[in-house]
């Protein structure tokens, strides 16, 4: 799933709204497809109506994955007026990663008289100029631009999860007081739940380490490029003869090339472990003595970040480290950890060494400092209704 429409749009539907979700029927994101046997299929998920449009496959981000959104954005302006004589919505939010479901947005709020919200995950086009060295003057690229700055100037409102992106907005055609802050959370009541028990494989492996007097440190989520995991085996290496343990759980394009370095610096003290399904996360996250999160060196992220994954980490009550550079460091900010330089394994083998000689307490204390700021900060619930508030639509 994408969890953050469905997180809000589930604490819309207990405040007493009706909540319509138009998405396409192929996503990278989700590891389960929606079946859609026709043009459109309908489907009821917790009270949220959730309109499958049928879309073409597509894997990786070339050409496949552009027909994709094209087809999607087609399909929707097409069937713009229908939804909104069906739906009668009061709100219509266009929030994707890319820009260009602005224009059937539009024309169904105006179809409608509703309000109109841009929401923004990533800064598009800029991000695929910055991490993909594409020019400026790409058709793509130019294409992209041109719906942005359209989303700027006729959205009534304009949500970023990027909490410094304003003075960029603005540059391109936003209003400044149309700038809106609602940044990703959590949901915890899924914190709340039975632990749900480790996978054989996992169980094994830690139960292992732990008998062995490791100290085990944890990443879980994706193997890309941009976590900046290379430099966590370079920080194992440096740590090769120490109890230290390092342990990654999860999948991506970088895993394989990932496990062939690990062969070839002869490390045994890290150890890769398949992906869990969501509701196992915490058990896992809660089994470390310390979980990393890295980002690589970008100007993308000048704009402030916000990743899922570190709400699961502060809300598992463990402290971290944080290798990053950018507009802002939630684990700094809440006190959960210790933040050094991205790309620098001496600088993350030494943060590791000092939480190593804390004692267990001084760790606990830490990792609930985050656990705390997340639940003050980053519930769901609160920002759903904070979103509502902001765009005047209560």
């Amino acid at each position: 799933m994408e969890y953050r429409p469905y997180y809000l749009a589930r604490e819309w539907v207990r405040l007493g709204h009706s909540v319509t979700i138009v998405a396409a029927s192929r996503a990278h994101l989700r590891t389960v497809q929606p079946n859609t046997n026709k043009g459109v299929q309908e489907e009821m998920i917790d009270g949220i109506r959730y309109l499958w449009l049928a879309t073409p496959d597509y894997s990786g981000n070339g050409v496949m994955r552009v027909r994709n959104m094209l087809t999607f954005v087609r399909r929707l302006l097409t069937m713009g007026g229908e939804l909104a004589q069906l739906f009668r919505p009061d709100l219509v939010i266009a929030s994707s990663t890319y820009p260009l479901d602005i224009y059937p947005a539009r024309r169904v709020a105006d179809k409608a008289g509703a309000r109109l919200v841009f929401e923004v995950h990533d800064l598009w086009p800029l991000s695929p100029m910055e991490l993909g060295n594409l020019s400026r003057w790409h058709p793509f690229i130019m294409t992209m631009q041109c719906a942005e700055n359209y989303a700027y100037r006729k959205a009534d409102k304009v949500v970023s999860m990027l909490p410094k992106a304003k003075e960029h907005m603005c540059e391109h055609g936003m209003a400044p007081e149309k700038f809106v802050h609602i940044p990703n959370g959590i949901y915890k009541e899924e914190w709340s739940r039975e632990r749900k028990p480790l996978p054989e494989e996992h169980e094994a492996l830690l139960s292992r380490l732990r008998l062995e007097n490791r100290f085990l440190v944890g990443y879980a989520g994706g193997h890309a490029i941009s976590n900046a995991l290379d430099q966590l085996l370079d920080a194992a290496l440096l740590l090769q003869d120490s109890s230290v343990a390092f342990v990654l759980i999860g999948q991506g394009v970088e895993k394989g090339i990932l496990e062939k370095k690990t062969k070839s610096l002869g490390l045994n003290n890290l150890y890769f472990l398949p992906a869990v399904d969501k509701f196992v996360v915490p058990t896992v996250l809660e089994a470390m003595d310390l979980l990393y999160l890295g980002w690589s060196r970008n100007p993308l992220y000048r704009f402030g970040i916000c990743p899922n994954k570190l709400m699961d980490y502060m809300m598992a009550a463990k402290p971290v480290i944080h290798a990053v550079d950018a507009g802002n460091d939630l684990v700094a900010e809440s006190g959960c950890g210790i933040s050094v330089e991205p790309e620098n394994a001496a600088a993350i083998s030494d943060a590791i060494i000092r939480f190593k000689l804390m004692s267990e307490a001084e760790r606990k204390r830490i990792g609930e400092a985050g656990k705390d700021y997340v639940l003050a900060h980053h519930d769901y619930g609160v920002l759903a209704k904070e979103f509502i508030w902001a765009i005047g639509a209560a």
